[in-house]
């Protein structure tokens, strides 16, 4: 029996992933099985704003990524110097037409 073990995982990325999509506006919601990420971009001056992409992940890996941030927004600051908060803005009201899923 091989006991080698290959801890590595090998990711693959295909270009239109690669090129990203911007994003302005996240919006996260929860139920007691997953959390829903959604990301939107907001254009000024239009009332209306289309969902770019969904991320549904399970509690454990909201932690992981919450952490990951955390990790990266600490040493881009130790590089770059302190990212500027904005004050906060007053909520805006936010409709999503369509349908809404829920675990």
């Amino acid at each position: 029996m091989d006991e080698t073990r290959n801890d590595q995982l090998d990711i693959e990325i295909s270009e239109e992933v690669a090129d990203g999509t911007y994003c302005n506006l996240a919006v996260i919601t929860h139920s007691s099985t997953e959390f829903v990420a959604d990301f939107i971009r907001v254009m000024p001056g239009l009332p209306k704003a289309k969902v770019k992409c969904r991320v549904i992940l399970t509690p454990e890996h909201a932690k992981r990524l919450l952490s990951a941030l955390e990790d990266n927004i600490e040493k881009y600051e130790a590089a770059n110097g302190l990212i500027k908060s904005e004050a906060p803005k007053p909520v805006m009201p936010i409709s999503f037409n369509g349908t809404i899923g829920q675990a």
